[in-house]
């Protein structure tokens, strides 16, 4: 069985040894780089496809230092990521789509609700809804809200789409990784979180303004929170880093997104920027 080495951005060693691709950032990627990368060098003996996690801004700031070759990030870089990157290395770097994503709302199964406009989203995370009573068809159970921190992309876009103008309420409970959330959802019958569709089995996922976040409502853009998930290079990626990201790219990598839960490229899709 190939060996995916999950670091914190191992440098490549120089001399003899296997070619070495880096990539690392998004954590509601993770599940997808551990595929790709054990596939990958299945396919290609001799290759090593190091992972590592930490979120979006966490693996644009491994790209801007040198640790990375490849960032994954929920989002793309941002203006001041640019100007670092740019700063440093003298490149405005490279964005390839990957994949479609959405960020679906989790919740408990035994919570009876189950859709929220955009304007109800809001009020619950900003902290002016406590008790699930207050929506429709919801108990008299306390809400208990959970997100994901600053560095994390998903966290931005969240922020950016549902919350608006207003900030998170001061409840809110930031956890670490995609997966801490969902094994809070699944064990608190009040508590609401939200993160990427390939996540939450088994939990509710929220019709968004009458919308469920399946594959067809992302693809359309229905889903109101439908995002593309992005492999990011400071410049024009060649070598054995090209092969990689190609081969994210193509059939094989594109069929992997699908079993794993993503929303795979069109076929025919502009993948770069």
């Amino acid at each position: 069985m190939a060996l995916v080495l999950w670091l914190a951005g191992c440098a490549t060693v120089p001399g003899p040894g296997p070619q070495v691709v880096r990539v690392g950032g998004s954590d509601t990627m993770g599940i997808l780089l551990l595929r790709w990368a054990e596939e990958f060098m299945r396919l290609n003996p001799g290759v090593v496809v190091e992972t590592s996690g930490g979120g979006s801004g966490r693996g644009i700031d491994g790209l801007i230092s040198g640790d990375l070759d490849v960032a994954a990030a929920s989002r793309p870089m941002l203006p001041e990521e640019v100007r670092r990157l740019h700063d440093r290395h003298g490149v405005l770097g490279v964005g390839f789509r990957c994949a479609r994503d959405a960020v679906s709302v989790y919740l408990n199964p035994l919570n009876p609700v189950r859709e929220l406009s955009l304007r109800e989203l809001r009020d619950v995370y900003a902290g002016r809804v406590r008790s699930w009573r207050e929506i429709a068809g919801g108990d008299d159970v306390p809400v208990e809200l959970l997100g994901r921190p600053p560095v994390s992309g998903t966290h931005r876009l969240f922020r950016d789409l549902v919350l608006e103008s207003d900030s998170f309420s001061p409840a809110l409970v930031a956890l670490p990784t995609t997966s801490a959330i969902c094994d809070r959802v699944a064990g608190a019958r009040g508590a609401v979180g939200y993160g990427g569709i390939a996540w939450g089995r088994g939990l509710v996922h929220l019709r968004v303004d009458g919308v469920a976040p399946t594959p067809e409502a992302v693809r359309s853009g229905a889903y109101p929170l439908a995002r593309y998930l992005y492999l990011l290079t400071p410049r024009p990626p060649s070598g054995i880093v090209r092969r990689f990201v190609d081969w994210c790219l193509g059939p094989a990598g594109q069929a992997i997104v699908e079993e794993v839960g993503y929303v795979p490229l069109w076929r025919g899709e502009p993948g770069g920027r």
